[in-house]
């Protein structure tokens, strides 16, 4: 991700907190496979937790989540884990996440009040907000390893029960144990778990910052305009920006 020191955003606890609200991230890797129907290079959409990592440490956090297991991508996984059976597996390569926020769009030349009536010297953009993550993947696999058993139970009561309060937000939340045990496990069988320790962590909020306040509220007026819950966020988002420039 090019971080143009303008639209960083420098602030770990605030990328963290992104990630927290935009938790569907793209898992990419680069992982050789014996099977030629397997890409070298393989992305899976996955909803991760984040755990944050201890206050008296400088940690970055750790994520965790689980796909299913007839997926391409897991069958390279399993793949790799088989050197290791019984047990969690560690990649020495690294593997990237990608988080985008649900808000983005592109910026016309014509909200840019005073540049474009002055010297035409402007041209379109696009304004969104994203977060990215490299890290070292460890895969639970052996659906009958403790180890796989116990980190799988967790990730779905965790996932399931952020989603449901911070989310969906009902009164009274799903929980994993209102279904049949039995469903539950046999469920279980058909997915792996993947936890990443994230050792780089940056983002970005690329919105209009690179321009004069008048045109940033030129940019802000266009998108509050449009009335939608897209315009609102971007407008929102370039007027806070804008302020810590």
């Amino acid at each position: 991700m090019y971080l143009r020191a303008i639209h960083a955003e420098p602030s770990i606890p605030a990328l963290e907190a992104f990630i927290a609200a935009n938790p569907l991230g793209l898992l990419t890797t680069a992982l050789p496979s014996t099977d030629p129907s397997h890409h070298f290079i393989q992305t899976s959409h996955i909803p991760w937790v984040l755990d944050d990592p201890s206050p008296d440490t400088d940690d970055l956090p750790i994520l965790r989540g689980h796909i299913a297991r007839q997926n391409p991508h897991a069958k390279v996984f399993i793949e790799h884990a088989a050197a290791n059976p019984g047990k969690p597996f560690t990649f020495q390569q690294e593997v990237m996440v990608l988080f985008n926020s649900p808000h983005h769009s592109y910026v016309s030349p014509k909200l840019y009040v005073k540049t474009k009536p002055e010297s035409g010297k402007v041209v379109p953009t696009w304004n969104y907000s994203a977060a990215q993550i490299y890290g070292t993947a460890t895969v639970y696999t052996d659906s009958k390893a403790d180890s796989t058993i116990a980190f799988l139970n967790k990730q779905i009561r965790d996932l399931s029960n952020k989603a449901e309060t911070e989310i969906s937000k009902h009164e009274k939340p799903w929980e994993v144990d209102d279904a049949p045990e039995k469903y539950i496990e046999l469920l279980r069988k058909n997915i792996i778990g993947i936890e990443i320790k994230v050792q780089h962590l940056g983002g970005k909020h690329k919105m209009s910052q690179e321009m004069g306040k008048e045109d940033r509220e030129g940019v802000a007026q266009g998108f509050e305009d449009m009335k939608t819950e897209t315009g609102d966020y971007i407008a929102k988002t370039v007027r806070e920006k804008g302020q810590l420039k």
